[in-house]
C-alpha cells in the first residue's frame, strides 16, 4: 500500500501542508489496520531467556591449600650442584592474596607465582600474540556493527547535483538540478531497534571472546614456562646423577686393575651411567621445544628467547593463600559464559527482529532542491521545488517466509540456550577436575620427597658400604637408579603442582574482568 502527495511550488503553502498531512494520516490509518490483522500472531518473548542450571552451594573437592605446610619442593631435590626449586612460600608477602571478590588478584594471577621473568613474558604474549590481535579486530568489527543498526535509526540526508545537455530534432537544451533529499524511517513495531540490541550483544559477546583468548594464552604462556623451568631442573638432575655414576664407573676400573673386582662390574657400570647419558638429549630437545614455544606465544621468532632463558631457574611456586569463591561467583568471572549469555541475549533480539519484520513498514521522505535550465536561472523562485512522501509497505502474501524466518532465529535462540548450560557445566566440570588435580599431584609430592629424601640417605650408605666391602656392587647401582628416579620424579611434580595452579586460575577465569575490553 502506498500513499504519496508530492507537489509544486505553485500551489498554496497552506494547500501542500493539508495535502501531505491527510496523506500521511491515511497511511499510518492503513498500516495501524494491517498491524492489528497480523498482531494476533505476535512472538511472545520467554520469561526466563537465561535458562537456569541448578549450581552446588560450594565445591565438591576439598581446600587444596590445608596440605601446602606439608609440602616443600625443595626438599630430596636435585643434587648437590644442581639448581634448587624455591621454596613455595618464597616472595609471598610481595604477591597479591586470592580472596573471596578480589577480581584484580584473580585478573593478574600470574603475579602470584613471583617471577618476575614470567610475568614478562605473560603480558608480552597479551600485546603481541596474533590470535589476540584477532579478537580484537573482531571486536572492532562487532562494535562498527553496532554504529551502522543504530544509523538506521536516524533520519538520513543525501545531496544531490547534476548537469544535463540533450539534442533533439535539431533542438539542443540543458537541465541542472541540485538539492538535498531526506528520509527516516519510524521504527514503530521494533525491527530496527530489535536489530541494534542484537549488535550490542554481539559486541559484548566479542567483548568476553577476547577475555576468553586472554585466560587461554595466560595459562598457555605460563605452562610452557613453568614446563620450561622443571625441564631445567630436571637436566640439571641427570648431569649431577650421571656425573657421580661416572665416578663410581671409574672407581669399579680402578677396582678391576687391583684385582679387586670383575670387568662385569665395570660394564654394568657403564651401562647405568650411559642409560643416563641418554636421558640428556630428549630433556635438551624437550627444553629446546618449550623455549620455542615461548617465544612464538610472544609473537616472536622461534630462537628469539633461546638467551634470554638459557640460564636455569627454579621452578616459580605460587603462594598459598588460595581462598575459592563459591561456584555462581566463579561464573561470572568465566569469560566463555558471559559470551554464552550474550549471545543468548542476541538471539532473543533477532527472534524479536524477525517477528517485526511482518508488520508494515513506514518511510517519509523529503526533498528540497533547484531546476532550471540555466546556471543563472538557479537562484530565482521558480527554480525551487519541493517534495514529500510518505509510504507504508506491509506484507499480504510471501509463502509463508515471514513466519519460516521467525522460527529459523527460534531455534537459534534453543541451540545459544544449550550452549549456555553446557558452558556452566563445563565451567564447573574445570573447576572440579583442577581442585581434585592439584590436591591428589600436592599429596603425590609429598610421598616423593620423604621417598627423594630417603633414597638420597640409602645412596650415601651404600657408597660408603660398597667402599668397606660390606654390600655387593650390585647393590649400590640400584641405589644410584633409586635415586635419579626419585629425584627426577620430584622435580616433574613440583613442575605439575605450579601446572596445575595454573589450570586452577585458568578455571576459575583468571586473566580476565567482566569489563570494558581495550577499543
Amino acid at each position: 500500500m502506498h500513499s504519496t502527495s508530492t507537489r509544486t511550488s505553485t500551489l498554496p503553502a497552506r494547500s501542500r501542508a493539508g495535502a501531505c498531512a491527510r496523506a500521511l494520516w491515511r497511511a499510518a490509518f492503513g498500516a495501524g489496520l494491517l498491524g492489528l490483522l497480523v498482531g494476533c500472531a505476535h512472538w511472545v518473548p520467554p520469561e526466563q531467556p537465561v535458562p537456569v542450571v541448578a549450581l552446588p552451594a560450594a565445591w565438591s573437592a576439598p581446600a587444596v591449600a590445608s596440605i601446602d605446610a606439608g609440602v616443600d619442593p625443595s626438599v630430596g631435590g636435585p643434587a648437590p650442584g644442581a639448581p634448587a626449586p624455591a621454596s613455595p612460600n618464597s616472595a609471598d608477602a610481595a604477591r597479591p592474596a586470592l580472596l573471596p571478590g578480589n577480581a584484580a588478584a584473580l585478573a593478574q594471577w600470574w603475579q602470584r607465582f613471583g617471577d618476575a621473568q614470567l610475568s614478562t613474558l605473560v603480558q608480552q604474549a597479551l600485546q603481541a600474540n596474533p590470535s589476540v590481535r584477532s579478537a580484537l579486530a573482531a571486536l572492532q568489527q562487532a562494535r562498527a556493527q553496532v554504529d551502522v543498526q543504530a544509523a538506521a535509526l536516524r533520519p538520513s540526508l543525501n545531496a544531490s547535483g547534476s548537469a544535463q545537455r540533450s539534442r533533439a530534432a535539431g533542438h539542443t537544451g540543458n537541465q541542472f538540478q541540485a538539492g538535498f533529499d531526506a528520509s527516516w524511517e519510524p521504527d514503530l513495531f521494533g525491527r530496527l531497534g530489535s536489530a541494534l540490541q542484537a549488535s550490542e550483544a554481539d559486541a559484548r559477546a566479542a567483548e568476553a571472546n577476547l577475555g576468553a583468548v586472554q585466560v587461554a594464552l595466560a595459562a598457555e604462556v605460563a605452562v610452557n614456562y613453568i614446563d620450561l623451568r622443571g625441564l631445567q631442573q630436571r637436566l640439571g638432575i641427570a648431569r649431577s646423577n650421571l656425573l657421580t655414576q661416572r665416578q663410581t664407573l671409574q672407581l669399579t676400573a680402578w677396582r678391576m686393575q687391583a684385582g679387586l673386582t670383575s670387568s662385569q662390574e665395570v660394564e654394568q657400570a657403564r651401562t647405568v651411567a650411559e642409560q643416563t647419558a641418554a636421558l640428556i638429549p630428549a630433556l635438551q630437545a624437550s627444553l629446546d621445544q618449550s623455549r620455542h614455544s615461548l617465544a612464538v606465544l610472544t609473537g616472536q621468532a622461534p630462537a628469539a628467547l633461546d638467551a634470554l632463558l638459557a640460564a636455569p631457574a627454579a621452578v616459580p611456586a605460587p603462594s598459598a593463600d588460595l581462598a575459592l569463591e563459591i561456584p555462581a561467583v566463579v561464573l561470572r568471572q568465566r569469560p566463555d559464559v558471559h559470551a554464552a549469555e550474550q549471545r543468548i541475549a542476541a538471539a532473543l533480539a533477532r527472534v524479536l527482529q524477525a517477528d517485526a519484520a511482518r508488520y508494515p513498514r513506514f518511510n517519509i521522505a523529503g526533498s528540497l532542491g533547484l531546476s532550471a535550465l540555466t546556471l543563472g536561472a538557479l537562484d530565482t523562485g521558480e527554480a525551487v521545488t519541493r517534495g514529500l512522501l510518505a509510504s507504508v509497505t506491509a506484507p499480504i502474501f510471501d509463502g509463508g517466509a515471514a513466519r519460516a524466518q521467525v522460527r529459523v532465529q527460534e531455534a537459534v535462540l534453543a541451540q545459544a540456550r544449550s550452549d549456555y548450560e553446557a558452558a556452566v557445566l563445563t565451567a564447573l566440570q574445570d573447576v572440579e577436575d583442577a581442585l581434585t588435580a592439584l590436591r591428589n599431584e600436592r599429596l603425590r609430592l609429598a610421598h616423593l620427597q620423604t621417598a627423594a629424601e630417603a633414597a638420597g640417605n640409602a645412596a650415601l650408605l651404600a657408597e660408603h658400604n660398597y667402599r668397606s666391602g660390606r654390600i655387593d656392587f650390585q647393590t649400590l647401582l640400584d641405589t644410584q637408579r633409586t635415586l635419579l628416579t626419585a629425584q627426577d620424579s620430584v622435580a616433574s611434580s613440583v613442575a605439575s603442582v605450579a601446572a596445575d595452579h595454573v589450570r586452577l586460575y585458568k578455571a576459575l577465569g583468571g586473566g580476565w574482568t567482566n569489563g570494558p575490553a581495550p577499543q
